[in-house]
């Protein structure tokens, strides 16, 4: 791939990136089917990604017409890089199977391996014969909805489709790799201002933020609204804290550090609750403790002097029933994610005798995508990039991220030699550079 990385570096025009001969096989990051059943009877806190991710060369497929291929020069590590390395909930072996059996190009994702990774930013190296709005040397950013547009039930909101998928994680080829094979309704215009790899680390968190709290499909958030942000310095709760004071919200943001705090005071965050310090226990073995979540309402209410009326949920079993307790009267629990746990539990009576309302949001459409991308263009929305590793180390960063040691997004250097590289808005990136660092002093 080293013709690929020197036309990028050299800055060369479609013409050059069309002739570039592509690869027969490439580096990528990959779970193997024959150890899916590696972890049976370990716990989950003990499976180990760095045994799991493997790095190595993988054969090229051919991309179908409405495909291109992109030179990823960066990706980033998302949750459920975690789920695929420990093969849980499922091993999804079981979703390549599925998604081979729906059409010719199809049946290449069903491999004994699985390319992972559901962010990258590159360039555009050929594009399939179906492919109108992209060519080859366009720099790009790689949103994660992998959706079959003839499917009547793609339209108005490809999220709802029958066949709607995770790139990289219920497909194969994505994006923790030196080359990807996406989509072309996958693609998005490069920030110019930020690197590759703080490029890299915005489209799938950012997406479904934007979607939970923005759009019209979830929460949709007004001026004044108190919403209570859990985990607000990880990946996505430090879109949704971004989302909230830019759009006139009031956060009330939940960390376990004193450290986690001191980022988000540098954000302009007003309300912040320690939980490690508050100490809650909202579990008490296998029962939740209500005395708990009353004093999570009381901790709030002294902050801001109401309850919340937007829960950005994410964190699943272990505060779910503390979020749809304090949630107030009318308001919204918006849920995405459960990285503590699938099984929720909750007080049915304070939901359905107080009108609450619980909103289910999984990433993105193109359209949330295109729009939540413009506004990290426009400057108006910043990565946050805590650390980088290179493609080699990608198991080790996806341990810190499956044990929660880190802040924000952890990047991985794919193509890129070094950190540092691809900007081509000087200017806008000397006007923000002060947020650029938010996660990174």
């Amino acid at each position: 791939m080293q013709h690929v990385l020197d036309a990028i570096q050299a800055n060369a025009n479609a013409e050059v990136f069309a002739k570039l001969a592509i690869p027969d096989s490439y580096r990528g990051v990959h779970v193997l089917k024959s150890e899916q059943e590696m972890w049976q009877g370990v716990a989950t806190k003990d499976k180990d990604p760095r045994r799991s991710l493997h790095v190595g060369d993988v054969p090229t497929p051919a991309v179908a017409p409405d495909e291109v291929y992109v030179a990823v020069m960066a990706s980033s590590i998302n949750f459920n890089t975690v789920w695929t390395s420990i093969f849980e909930p499922v091993s999804t072996f079981g979703p390549l199977a599925r998604l081979a059996r729906e059409s010719e190009w199809a049946k290449r994702h069903d491999q004994p391996y699985q390319v992972v990774g559901s962010d990258a930013a590159g360039v555009v190296l050929q594009v399939g014969s179906a492919v109108r709005n992209w060519k080859p040397g366009d720099r790009v950013t790689v949103h994660c909805n992998h959706v079959d547009d003839q499917d009547h039930s793609a339209h108005d909101d490809s999220m709802m489709a029958a066949n709607q998928r995770i790139w990289g994680y219920e497909t194969n080829f994505g994006g923790l790799a030196e080359l990807a094979i996406v989509k072309a309704n996958q693609l998005m215009p490069k920030p110019a201002h930020l690197t590759w790899e703080e490029a890299a680390v915005n489209a799938l968190c950012n997406s479904t933020s934007y979607r939970m709290l923005v759009g019209r499909n979830a929460a949709r958030m007004k001026q004044g609204d108190v919403v209570l942000i859990w985990g607000a310095t990880g990946g996505i709760g430090a879109y949704a804290t971004q989302y909230v004071l830019n759009g006139g919200g009031i956060p009330i943001c939940m960390v376990s550090s004193p450290d986690k705090a001191e980022i988000l005071r540098r954000m302009g965050v007003q309300h912040i609750i320690d939980r490690s310090a508050a100490g809650y226990q909202f579990w008490n073995g296998d029962e939740q403790d209500e005395t708990e979540w009353r004093r999570l309402g009381k901790d709030i209410r002294d902050l801001c002097g109401e309850d919340p009326d937007i829960v950005f949920e994410h964190p699943g079993r272990s505060t779910f029933g503390a979020s749809m307790y304090v949630v107030k009267r009318g308001g919204a629990v918006v849920t995405c994610a459960a990285t503590s746990g699938f099984m929720m539990e909750f007080d049915n009576r304070f939901f359905w005798m107080r009108s609450k309302r619980l909103i289910g949001s999984h990433f993105a459409n193109y359209r949330e995508a295109w729009e939540a991308n413009r506004l990290v263009s426009k400057g108006m929305i910043h990565p946050v990039l805590s650390r980088v590793f290179p493609l080699d180390e990608t198991g080790e960063a996806a341990y810190q991220v499956h044990h929660n040691a880190h802040e924000g997004k952890i990047g991985v250097l794919a193509l890129a030699p070094s950190e540092g590289l691809g900007v081509t808005d000087p200017a806008l990136r000397a006007k923000v550079v002060d947020q650029l660092n938010w996660f990174r002093r």
